[in-house]
């Protein structure tokens, strides 16, 4: 194992502007990250879409990095969650493709009756397939940012410009409102990749632990193929 390895990102095919705090963004990591663009893997497609016909291109991509020295494998959308089994099976690698990998420790560390709960990007989009694939119980509490807000403007719209006041204020209400509807959460954990800028502050509105892909990543063993 070596932790000087670079994780490998597979990243959506997308201009909006990536933040600190963002995993498209290198300066979120201390350690090295190489990014590979899976063509044809935009926000919609992905989330919405279940990224139909994409296995195979992301499949090709992620070995392309390992080959090029990557010693661990995420990619950049936690809806990729589908695809957790199918690519850690074709790979030599450790992979994450979601921060929702979290979800079924969390919960197995909380005491009876607590819940963990999960923020989204898109809600109605967010299965219990995407769960299964990575362990975590179908009826995980969720709730998603608003419809018509920034994330759907500028993330899912793929814009070239972002409001970062409006998305952590979306972020914030959605915690809010997860955690009224239910009082049991007691952790956190953010599906989407373009969250983490915003943790801090839920974890501050919300007083609970708050967990995203970055907190995963940082974890993950980076390992030569």
């Amino acid at each position: 194992m070596s932790s000087s390895a670079p994780l490998g990102v597979l990243m959506l095919e997308t201009r909006f502007p990536r933040v600190l705090g963002d995993i498209g963004n290198p300066a979120s990591f201390n350690f090295p990250v190489r990014y590979s663009i899976v063509r044809g893997a935009s926000p919609a497609r992905v989330v919405r879409e279940r990224a139909a016909g994409l296995l195979e291109p992301f499949i090709a991509a992620a070995r392309e990095l390992v080959e090029q020295g990557c010693g661990a494998i995420s990619t950049s959308c936690g809806f990729l969650a589908l695809f957790q089994p199918q690519l850690q099976a074709a790979l030599p690698v450790p992979v994450a493709t979601s921060s929702l990998l979290q979800v079924a420790p969390l919960q197995a560390g909380l005491p009876p009756g607590r819940r963990v709960g999960i923020i989204t990007i898109d809600a109605k989009a967010l299965t219990a397939d995407h769960l299964r694939g990575v362990g975590a119980a179908p009826d995980t509490p969720i709730a998603g940012v608003r419809a018509a807000g920034e994330f759907a403007r500028a993330i899912m719209g793929d814009a070239a410009e972002l409001d970062t006041d409006q998305l952590r204020a979306e972020v914030l209400e959605a915690g809010a409102r997860l955690v009224q509807a239910h009082p049991e959460v007691a952790a956190l954990v953010l599906e989407c990749t373009n969250m983490p800028p915003y943790a801090a502050a839920l974890a501050q509105a919300s007083r609970l632990p708050v967990y995203d892909i970055l907190t995963l990543l940082t974890r993950l063993p980076r390992s030569s193929a």
